[in-house]
């Protein structure tokens, strides 16, 4: 059996700064930040970038086990009920609990990711300040400002809400739990990936989008969205990006799940595909037709969904980032 090891390359300048960290291949199919990460590290390394304050930590592959598959997860998904473990079952917990210190160390977090159907690049953001039980932040305005100089132009925010709302509906239709997935399914802190989990210990993040997974653009998306964050927070002697005009802004409302392996979309939807009230989105397996109930966008739809996980979000225009 072989063995897998998490590797972090460090750089610490001379003159105190923001510690950043930048991950790739937490999902290991979505190797756009790994490209990225590896660019960046030739140039600092070959000195044509120079770190002249504060830290910054590179994880290429974040998740050596399904990067080594080629697939999304390697026993699970890392990307939800990040935390550590002190009984490890899948070999996502091992990397939970390295990496979860690892983020502890930092204050800032970059995570790279992307997505498989076409699709412009997009960043996900966190709540607005709030001191509730869910997910409590008072740093919104740094993650804003880092958000709008990422170089993309659209932004989503409302995932950890909305999940939430999720698994007390998936809950109540579940019933008794049984399983170690079924648990999962239906723990609200299954949403917490790694931008929560940042936000819960301090710090503040961000999840960037860099694209369709082959696209060859997006490895591109990721390095100028770590070169333009290292400006941004006086990591590299660099002028301070401009923020991007001409927001796209949506907010996550909604989450719906597919109940039987053959409910089906009524057409093969993409994420951000406009809706309209009364549109039809899919038909149940019992015939029962599931209509937008207001105008929108569907987000993350999922033909291939298990029964009992998400089928597709519903998003609408964001007030808060619209006004920035």
């Amino acid at each position: 059996m072989q063995t897998h090891y998490f590797k972090a390359v460090s750089y610490q300048a001379i003159q105190a700064g923001p510690r950043l960290l930048v991950l790739g291949a937490v999902h290991g199919n979505e190797t756009a930040g790994t490209q990225g990460i590896l660019r960046v590290l030739r140039e600092l390394d070959g000195k044509t970038l120079s770190l002249v304050a504060g830290s910054v930590t590179f994880v290429p592959i974040t998740n050596p086990l399904a990067y080594e598959r080629g697939q999304r997860v390697g026993e699970r998904n890392l990307n939800r009920n990040l935390g550590p473990s002190a009984q490890p079952k899948e070999f996502e917990d091992h990397i939970a609990n390295w990496l979860c210190p690892l983020m502890a160390r930092h204050d800032v977090l970059l995570d790279l990711h992307s997505f498989q159907a076409q699709g412009r690049a997009f960043v996900m953001v966190g709540p607005e300040n709030n001191s509730g039980a869910l997910e409590p932040f008072s740093q919104a305005e740094a993650e804003v400002a880092l958000a709008l100089r990422l170089g993309v132009g659209r932004f989503v925010d409302g995932w950890l809400s909305t999940y939430a709302q999720g698994v007390e509906r998936r809950r109540a239709a579940m019933g008794t739990v049984f399983s170690r997935s079924q648990q999962l399914d239906t723990d609200p802190r299954y949403g917490v990936g790694t931008t929560e989990y940042m936000r819960c210990v301090g710090g503040y993040a961000l999840t960037l989008e860099c694209g369709q997974h082959d696209d060859p653009a997006a490895p591109e998306v990721a390095y100028r969205a770590i070169v333009n964050t290292l400006a941004h927070l006086g990591h590299i002697a660099a002028p301070r990006p401009a923020a991007v005009a001409n927001i796209e802004a949506l907010r996550i409302f909604d989450v719906i799940d597919k109940v039987h392996q053959d409910d089906s979309f009524s057409r093969p939807w993409s994420s951000f595909d406009p809706l309209h009230a009364g549109d039809l989105i899919g038909t149940r397996q019992d015939g029962q037709r599931v209509h937008a109930q207001s105008d929108g966008y569907i987000l993350f739809p999922n033909a291939k969904a298990s029964p009992g996980h998400e089928w597709f979000y519903l998003a609408r225009a964001n007030p808060r980032l619209s006004a920035v």
